[in-house]
């Protein structure tokens, strides 16, 4: 998959509708979010996620994207998301990827981890 792809495909895992999400994310897949339950896996993991309101937009930067081998796509970026109601999360994230089949891929991990604030 070429890099403008990958952001493009990261980018809908943010914006798309519940049935979309639950297309590209694999119920194998183990997530860190900054909401209780912090670790998630599996089936749980999608359905808390495609149950939330999605985001209206999301600005993806200082994206990295590495290919430690076939098949397999590692990407780490910052995100600032708005939706309804909730302007303003900024978060450093990771996901990766791993191909099915050809131009099938699915995600199979996802953190996500609010800016640290130092006080």
């Amino acid at each position: 998959m070429e890099d403008a792809r990958v952001w493009s495909f990261e980018e809908s895992l943010w914006t798309g509708d519940a049935d979309h999400y639950r297309e590209l994310v694999d119920e194998s897949c183990l997530m860190v979010l900054p909401s209780e339950p912090h670790v998630q896996g599996g089936r749980a993991a999608i359905e808390a996620v495609a149950h939330t309101p999605r985001w209206t937009s999301v600005d993806i930067t200082e994206g990295q994207i590495s290919r430690p081998q076939e098949g397999l796509i590692v990407v780490a970026y910052k995100a600032r998301a708005e939706k309804e109601g909730a302007t303003g999360y900024e978060a450093w994230c990771t996901s990766t990827y791993r191909r099915l089949e050809h131009d099938v891929w699915r995600v199979v991990q996802h953190q996500q981890t609010p800016p640290l604030s130092v006080s």
